[in-house]
């Protein structure tokens, strides 16, 4: 057993955890089929038993072993059949809003983009840098909502991503605020996603489909899994999966218009602009979550 001369996870808080299970998802989707014990794991990352043990129990609030079955092909399945029955009686029944649907409380105005284009000139936009379960993440704000929320991804340092910004919208005057950033983080990817997110607002430039796809998306429940047809589905084009992973792809708000709860009709993660573990991570961590409050 290979035993890291830094093991010293029990020093670490769940934001700096991800790393290793990044790493630990990466392996375990590479080696599926093997079935890997928590010993090859624990070699993989570079740890002992006993510490990747604790690192997934801290992390996820559940045992590595539990954990796993949440990165399944059948859980998966079995998780969209349920998230769709629950949808399809709620829609008919008429509680069609988020807030109303899931208590998440996230309120999204969009605009089209030249109206966003008009409205961010003069206006000042607040971002920041801050941890997150899932690895460091920059949020933009306006005073109408939080207009941007992204991964830290190595290939786009600050420069990068704030000519971007500036491109997107003209006349804005980006101010960076750390300390916001973080509480906004804080509070996103709070351990009670339900209770976090609420009162959150969102304002977004988007297509009319962009939009109603992501509306759609915040009907969808913390732990939740749908495949594209359905999502496609539920906005009203069942032959538009491609379209709605299209609209997806467009998705300003990384996690809070929850793209990575949208999987393969096969129950594969699939791609994802912030990485494919990292959305199997979010998956299981909402899952676990969402199964912690059931058992209560």
């Amino acid at each position: 057993m290979q035993v890291s001369a830094n093991d010293n996870t029990d020093q670490r808080g769940p934001v700096l955890d991800f790393d290793r299970v990044e790493r630990a998802i990466g392996f375990l989707r590479q080696q599926r089929r093997m079935q890997p014990s928590l010993a090859q794991v624990a070699d993989h990352i570079g740890l002992s038993e006993s510490h990747t043990q604790r690192l997934f129990t801290r992390w996820a609030g559940i045992s590595p072993k539990r954990f796993l079955q949440y990165l399944t092909v059948e859980y998966a399945k079995q998780r969209m059949r349920d998230t769709g029955d629950l949808l399809g009686v709620a829609l008919d029944a008429g509680l069609s809003g988020p807030g109303r649907l899931h208590d998440l409380f996230v309120g999204m105005e969009g605009v089209s983009p030249g109206e966003f284009r008009r409205a961010a000139a003069g206006m000042i936009i607040r971002y920041g840098v801050g941890e997150t379960p899932f690895g460091p993440a920059r949020v933009a704000t306006t005073a109408r909502g939080i207009c941007h929320l992204s991964f830290v991804l190595p290939e786009i340092d600050q420069a990068l991503w704030l000519q971007q910004q500036q491109q997107a919208w003209p006349g804005a005057r980006l101010v960076e605020d750390r300390p916001q950033a973080a509480a906004i983080l804080a509070q996103v990817f709070g351990s009670e996603p339900r209770r976090a997110q609420a009162g959150l607002s969102l304002w977004l430039s988007g297509t009319n489909f962009q939009i109603q796809v992501w509306r759609a998306l915040l009907q969808v429940p913390v732990g939740g899994l749908l495949s594209y047809s359905q999502l496609a589905a539920m906005v009203g084009r069942p032959r538009a999966a491609r379209a709605v992973g299209s609209a997806m792809a467009r998705n300003p708000v990384a996690f809070l218009i929850p793209c990575h709860r949208v999987l393969r009709d096969s129950g594969e993660v699939g791609v994802y602009h912030w990485g494919s573990e990292r959305k199997a991570a979010m998956c299981a961590w909402e899952a676990a979550a969402s199964d912690r409050r059931g058992a209560r």
